[in-house]
C-alpha cells in the first residue's frame, strides 16, 4: 500500500494539537559503531554537504566513515553521562518544561514531544506517536535560532518526506527561525548577566556560532547575517560597545573556506593583541552538546591558554533555563493562535455515515 493509513483513528476521538521540537541529533552511544551509523545518516544529507552525490558517496564511504567514527567516539565519550548524550537529555528536559509551561497557560489539550533530525528518537517515529494520540494540527519548532538550509531546511525536508507517506495530513505550521525574537534575545542576555554576576565581566565576549561553508552564504543562505544580528541584539541588551564583543564561527570541516573569523584562530591570536581575559557564549546552540562542552569549553580553552591567555570561561547554553523556556513557549503559543480543537458536533453523523458505507 502506497500511503500509510490511520489505523488508530476513530470518529469519536478528540482531535488534538501537537508541538514537535527538534534538534540536530546524537549517536546512541559513544562507540565507533554508533558513530558510524549516526555520521552515515548525517553526512549523507544533501542539505548538509552540497557536493555531487556520486562523488560524495565515494568520499563518505571510502574515506570518512572508515576514519572519523573512531576519533569522534573518543570525543563523545568525554561528554556522555549516565543520562546519555547531553544534547538528548537537555532537549528532553526542554520538552518537559515547555509542556508544563503551555499547560499552565491553558493548553492542556496540546501534545508536546521532541525528535532528532538524525539518530533517535527519529522524526518519523515521533510523528507516528503524535498522530496516534489524535494530533490533527501540528507546530514544528527546530531549535536552531538562526536559519540555515543545512539545519532548518533539512528538518523541513524530513517532515515533508514523512508526510508523503501518509494518507491523512495535519494542518501544519513550521517555525523556520527566531534569531531576533525578543524573548530569545532577553534569555541569552540574562544567561550572560547571571554568569557575570558570579565570575565578573571579561575584556572580550566572544559569540561563537557553528560554521557553514562560505559557499552557502554566497549562494544566498541567510545564516551569516542572522548570526550577526543576534550578536548585535544581545550586545545591545548587555550595553556593550562594539569593541567589547566579537562574532566568530566554529566546527569547520574539510578543506574549503567556511564562514570567518574562525573561533579557534581568533582565540589563538587574542593574547598577542593584549586580550588575555575572554568569555565565550554560543547563541546558536539551544542546548549544550559536543560542540560546546568538548570543543569550546575544553579544546578552545587550551588554545587560548597555550597562546598566553590568562582567564577563559565558557558560558553554558540556555538549556532548560526559565528565561529560555518562557521564550520558546511564547514563540510556540504565538504560532498556535486561532487553532482550536473543540469537540466536533458532527462526529456521530460522520460515524453513522461511515458505518452505512461498510
Amino acid at each position: 500500500m502506497r500511503y500509510k493509513n490511520s489505523s488508530f483513528f476513530t470518529h469519536q476521538q478528540q482531535d488534538k494539537i501537537g508541538v514537535l521540537i527538534t534538534n540536530l541529533g546524537t549517536p546512541d552511544a559513544p562507540t565507533p559503531k554508533a558513530l558510524r551509523r549516526y555520521l552515515a545518516e548525517f553526512l549523507a544529507d544533501p542539505r548538509v554537504v552540497e557536493v555531487p552525490r556520486l562523488l560524495w558517496f565515494l568520499i563518505l564511504h571510502g574515506v570518512i566513515l572508515r576514519i572519523r567514527p573512531r576519533r569522534s567516539a573518543k570525543a563523545y565519550a568525554t561528554v556522555f553521562t549516565e543520562e546519555g548524550s547531553p544534547l538528548l537529555f537537555h532537549t528532553k528536559k526542554q520538552c518537559i518544561a515547555i509542556r508544563q509551561q503551555l499547560a499552565s497557560k491553558g493548553y492542556q489539550n496540546v501534545e508536546v514531544d521532541f525528535a532528532m533530525r538524525y539518530g533517535n528518537p527519529s522524526i518519523h517515529s515521533v510523528l507516528d506517536k503524535l498522530f496516534a494520540q489524535g494530533v490533527r494540527k501540528l507546530v514544528v519548532l527546530p531549535l536552531y535560532p538562526q536559519y540555515s538550509a543545512s539545519t532548518s531546511a533539512s528538518t523541513f525536508d524530513a517532515i515533508a518526506k514523512d508526510f508523503t507517506t501518509r494518507r491523512w495530513l495535519p494542518d501544519f505550521r513550521f517555525i523556520s527561525h527566531y534569531h531576533d525574537f525578543p524573548l530569545y534575545i532577553t534569555a541569552a542576555a540574562e544567561q550572560i548577566k547571571q554568569y557575570w554576576q558570579q565570575h565578573g565581566k571579561p575584556k572580550k565576549l566572544l559569540f561563537s556560532y557553528h560554521g557553514i561553508p562560505k559557499r552557502y552564504l554566497m549562494n544566498g543562505d541567510p545564516y551569516h547575517c542572522e548570526c550577526y544580528k543576534t550578536s548585535r541584539l544581545i550586545a545591545e541588551q548587555l550595553g556593550l560597545e562594539k569593541d567589547e564583543y566579537l562574532t566568530c564561527f566554529q566546527s569547520r570541516f574539510g578543506r574549503e573556506e567556511w564562514l570567518k573569523p574562525y573561533t579557534d584562530e581568533t582565540l589563538k591570536s587574542m593574547p598577542d593583541q593584549g586580550i588575555d581575559d575572554v568569555h565565550v557564549f554560543c547563541p546558536g546552540f539551544s542546548a549544550d552538546c559536543l560542540e560546546t562542552i568538548e570543543e569550546i569549553a575544553e579544546e578552545n580553552k587550551e588554545y587560548f591558554l597555550e597562546a598566553g591567555g590568562q582567564n577563559y570561561h565558557y558560558i553554558p547554553a540556555l538549556n532548560d533555563s526559565n528565561h529560555h523556556i518562557e521564550a520558546l513557549s511564547t514563540l510556540i503559543e504565538q504560532n498556535l493562535q486561532h487553532w482550536h480543537c473543540h469537540a466536533d458536533p458532527h462526529r456521530d453523523e460522520r460515524a453513522t455515515t461511515v458505518g452505512a458505507l461498510k
